[in-house]
């Protein structure tokens, strides 16, 4: 065995020592240090960034959910700060739902999540605050501010409070760094959620635009009340820089 099928073996038999032997040579109390420093260092990680939702497990099964983040997904990146990131990628799309998940699981996870993703999220050096008139200037999302939707009610979820249907209404969100580079949550509705998701897919909209586009969604409003109702509500998120212009100069 060369070297490169030496280093895949060691880490399929320390991902998954169930399903792949260790390699020959390497004595087992050795390679049990290695099986417990790099699983422990993972459920270290994942325990801390989801501390709600650990507490909705036992013990076993919040390992055993642990341990197939760990044997079943090939994290793209090598940097312990995206751990959580990579753990909401698997939950997202390789994951299948055990008895033991609550219904939520994924929109907890994510909401727990989006608290680090916002506070490590790279400031986009162009991006300035508005002073102008919101009619003059390109209007773009903040690279630090995440405008979100869920079907439960996550921000009230705990061991105590499980619900096991979605609300008849969708839960609405902006998380943001404010100017002390502290992240905050706000609970907006559903009109901010569509002024701000379509500047988040429409970078540098202009305001007349969008609410052109809003009124396509929201038609038993007239021009000039959405004209004013998306004036007020951006002036509000601009103070607070979860929406910004950028300076190309």
């Amino acid at each position: 065995m060369n070297f490169i099928d030496s280093q895949h073996a060691f880490m399929a038999h320390i991902r998954n020592p169930q399903l792949h032997p260790k390699p020959d040579g390497i004595e087992d109390r050795r390679m049990a240090i290695y099986r417990d420093l790099f699983f422990n260092n993972i459920n270290g990680f994942i325990s801390s960034g989801f501390p709600v939702l650990k507490t909705l497990y036992s013990d076993d099964d919040w390992v055993k959910l642990v341990r197939r983040f760990f044997a079943e997904h090939d994290c793209h990146s090598p940097y312990f700060l995206d751990i959580a990131g990579e753990f909401i990628a698997y939950l997202s799309t390789d994951y299948e739902l055990q008895p033991s998940d609550p219904v939520f699981m994924l929109e907890l996870a994510h909401y727990e999540w989006i608290e680090l993703d916002v506070s490590i999220a790279q400031s986009d050096p162009i991006e300035c605050a508005i002073t102008d008139e919101l009619t003059e200037v390109p209007l773009y999302l903040s690279s630090s501010a995440r405008n979100l939707s869920y079907q439960f009610p996550v921000q009230h979820i705990s061991a105590d409070f499980q619900p096991q249907l979605p609300s008849e209404q969708p839960h609405y969100f902006v998380v943001y760094r404010d100017t002390d580079d502290e992240v905050q949550f706000l609970a907006t509705n559903a009109m901010t959620a569509l002024l701000l998701s379509i500047i988040d897919v429409t970078p540098s909209i202009r305001l007349p635009v969008l609410v052109a586009q809003v009124a396509q969604h929201a038609p038993q409003f007239t021009p000039e009340q959405l004209f004013q109702g998306a004036t007020a509500t951006l002036t509000a998120m601009a103070k607070l820089g979860v929406i910004v212009t950028k300076n190309h100069a």
